[in-house]
């Protein structure tokens, strides 16, 4: 790609007295959007017959068109007005990414109805209905959608869901209304579309409850639309190539959902809804998918890039498919490994003598999410950039040199909490910045256009009884790499104690042949986990793991252990475990090891 199709790093920096410092950039912005569904009248007009969505349907693909979708959408808003649905009144949606899914979002934010899409799991799950429970409670849905009401039927006969219509697009069942009927509908939605403002609440996305239970987050049109005109200041090229995308990412997510969605809408694109996810059951659908897809921008988590690369050194046309097109790769959800990088960019090379940009961001549901963005060349994997054009990064010393405490203001930053207005309050300091919780670094104090690395969750850390402070969520890291097969995921214990220990998930390796002692799990392999975790001679108090125990109870998504992410939700499953950590610090305990 040519330096004329990304824009270099223009951040300025101010110190203040306090010893806080504010980032911002001087990088210029076109106009906002209004909503979200001007996008699609503007390239239904622009470009009528560009396909906007694809999905696999039996061996090709469903597609619909700029022009089809706006049909469809109009449509599909005219039947939620028959139906009384406002503001006040959201659509609850339970299945996964889908052209069905897509069509009743732009259909309700075309009228200015919210959308509240959660994870999958919580209707697919049994163990998991009571946070779906919880979430109705939260938001009061007049209507539910599933794409197949036998794969969801479970979940849309628990009794809240009574009194809710239930759209469905296949299999519907008795008493559910199969949407394709309501595209029958012919009323006029125009004046009630031009009544959406930039302040008008397009969705409820739920945070992931790594700390406590799910919130919903306000999502307005203002912030998803912000967000996609910083994303074009800084990476220019989507001007020139409307995006064409491959993508699994969930929409329940922010990143999914908001992000990559609407960069595809923004920019007159094509998103072809993948329908792989790179864990072993269903990577080989990407690698079909990618038979007939050449995307211009790659976005995936590191595992997916890995087993990417790991494809391509096996299947040169592969390789030189995913490669031609690129105008970027994209990685987040936590940092790539350097040699995964290194391969792809020596594959970029052979196939077309340059390498795309490669680049990562950071952001939370509640900034929209994007707020920082490597959107220059960088050789590194592991850096999050600068701020996008409009946000401004509040850096609060955090301990000890150049690590701060992160904080955002702008347009896309959330206005808070549906019905929650004590979280909301606690969210932003004295100055109207939200507080993150994450903390990150310069990559060089001096040389602020280096950009920012992420330094782990503040809301992890604890303190030893002597004072000391553990990072946790860095010091997870390093212990699942230490546990690698032994562990599917650790918990980081100490608060108020002595010594640093670990409460383990095991992997069947280390559940094979265990023996079960209450709520713990006597280990063969135990001694191996002890010589693992065996801490240096001379290490600090902070990063030596004392005492380890491996937990016999998977952690339960129904009782909040686990997020829709998949991730540890840590004060939960302490709170819940408080007696297993008892036993991890009893040196009586025969379950307990001590490394």
């Amino acid at each position: 790609m040519s330096g004329s199709q990304y824009r270099a790093h223009d951040a300025r920096r101010q110190d203040r007295a306090d010893g806080s410092i504010l980032l911002t950039s001087n990088i210029p912005m076109d106009p906002v959007a209004r909503c979200a569904t001007d996008w699609l009248e503007g390239w239904a007009q622009a470009a009528p017959d560009r396909v906007f969505l694809a999905e696999r349907s039996a061996d090709g693909w469903r597609r619909v068109t700029y022009s089809d979708a706006l049909e469809r959408t109009r449509a599909l808003a005219a039947a939620l007005v028959d139906r009384g649905l406002t503001a006040q009144t959201p659509i609850l949606i339970v299945s996964g990414n889908g052209i069905d899914h897509a069509l009743l979002t732009l259909a309700a934010q075309y009228i200015g109805v919210p959308t509240v899409p959660v994870a999958e799991q919580y209707a697919l799950i049994p163990a998991a209905h009571p946070v779906l429970e919880r979430v109705i409670g939260m938001i009061q849905p007049r209507v539910v959608f599933a794409d197949d009401g036998d794969r969801y039927g479970a979940a849309l006969s628990i009794p809240v869901m009574a009194g809710m219509e239930k759209l469905v697009s296949t299999n519907p069942g008795a008493g559910h209304t199969a949407l394709d009927t309501l595209l029958n509908a012919s009323g006029d939605v125009s004046a009630l579309n031009a009544a959406v403002t930039p302040d008008t609440v397009a969705k409820y996305l739920l945070t992931s409850g790594s700390t406590s239970h799910p919130k919903g987050v306000i999502t307005t049109q203002r912030m998803m639309c912000t967000n996609q005109a910083q994303l074009k200041a800084c990476l220019p090229f989507l001007a020139d190539h409307p995006p064409v995308l491959l993508d699994w990412l969930p929409w329940n997510h922010v990143f999914g959902g908001s992000h990559n969605f609407n960069l595809v809408l923004a920019n007159g694109g094509t998103l072809h809804i993948d329908n792989g996810k790179p864990i072993p059951a269903l990577a080989q659908h990407t690698l079909d998918n990618l038979q007939d897809i050449s995307p211009t921008i790659a976005f995936n988590v590191p595992m997916g890039f890995a087993m990417l690369r790991d494809a391509m050194q096996a299947d040169a046309a592969l390789k030189q498919r995913f490669f031609q097109n690129l105008d970027m790769l994209f990685y987040a959800g936590a940092s790539l490994p350097q040699d995964v990088w290194a391969d792809l960019e020596t594959m970029a090379r052979e196939v077309r003598g340059d390498m795309p940009l490669f680049n990562s961001s950071w952001g939370l549901t509640e900034t929209a999410p994007a707020a920082l963005i490597q959107h220059e060349f960088t050789p590194q994997s592991g850096i999050i950039g600068v701020p996008l054009p409009g946000v401004a990064i509040k850096l609060v010393p955090a301990g000890d040199d150049n690590r701060y405490d992160v904080r955002v203001k702008g347009d896309t930053i959330t206005p808070g909490y549906l019905n929650d207005p004590q979280k909301t309050a606690e969210a932003f300091d004295d100055e109207g910045y939200f507080i993150t919780g994450d903390a990150m670094r310069f990559v060089d104090p001096a040389q602020v256009n280096l950009g920012m690395r992420f330094d782990g969750r503040l809301a992890e850390e604890f303190k030893l009884s002597s004072g000391t402070w553990v990072r946790a969520a860095g010091l997870r890291l390093e212990v699942l790499a230490r546990l690698k097969g032994l562990a599917a995921d650790v918990v980081i214990t100490g608060a108020d104690r002595t010594q640093v220990g670990v409460l383990i998930v095991p992997t069947p390796a280390t559940a094979e042949g265990a023996t079960q002692d209450g709520g713990a799990l006597i280990a063969r392999n135990a001694h191996e986990i002890a010589e693992r975790l065996k801490p240096a001679p001379d290490e600090g108090s902070a990063t030596a793991i004392r005492r380890a125990l491996v937990m016999a109870d998977p952690p339960s998504m129904g009782d909040g252990e686990v997020t829709a992410k998949g991730n540890l939700n840590f004060r939960k499953l302490l709170a819940r475990r408080a007696d297993l950590v008892e036993r991890l610090y009893s040196d009586a305990d025969p379950a307990a090891i001590r490394p």
